[in-house]
């Protein structure tokens, strides 16, 4: 049996997307994208935009570094979206010795 290579996409390749996906940001932008077009776009953003779980590792450094920037962002939004405001909103409300920036 023979095995094939597996090919890294290329760092600086834009992602790949949709008509659906190219509406659904727009009417998130605006301010009036239903349920659906929300969680396409942040399907889209986070996993194609961002490559968040794709594998950051690439020969070529400076590649490395550009991919690495892209999943950065998108865990820094995975992060967001898993928080809990509720909890840190009473832990701020608790504590007025902390100093905001």
């Amino acid at each position: 049996m023979t095995r094939k290579a597996m090919l890294a996409p290329a760092a600086f390749a834009p992602p790949a997307w949709e008509l659906p996906d190219a509406s659904a940001l727009q009417a998130l932008v605006r301010g009036d994208a239903d349920s659906g077009q929300q969680q396409r776009a942040m399907n889209w953003i986070i996993n194609k935009a961002c490559g968040t779980y794709d594998l950051d590792y690439r020969p070529d450094s400076r590649e490395h570094a550009f991919v690495s920037g892209k999943r950065f962002v998108g865990l820094e939004i995975v992060k967001l979206l898993k928080v809990n405001t509720g909890a840190l909103a009473g832990a701020k409300k608790s504590s007025p010795t902390k100093k905001e920036y």
